[in-house]
């Protein structure tokens, strides 16, 4: 595995990032630490690393919200 390290720019809602920042800095991780831990997981089972549930009312609206990528 390479250990050359490149930005990642993450479009997120601000309150979203400010609780998860404040969660993964109780539990002595950044968000850095934190997504990475997301994606290995990710990687490593081919998936999302848990159980997806249906979406509730806000997830949706998120969902529409979002940006189409390239």
């Amino acid at each position: 595995m390479s250990s050359a390290k490149t930005n990642f720019t993450l479009k997120i809602d601000r309150d979203l990032k400010q609780e998860a920042q404040e969660l993964f800095q109780s539990m002595g991780l950044d968000l850095t630490t934190a997504v990475n831990i997301f994606l290995r997981q990710a990687v490593g089972c081919q998936g999302i690393p848990f159980a997806l549930k249906r979406p509730n009312p806000k997830t949706v609206q998120a969902m529409k919200n979002e940006e189409p990528q390239p």
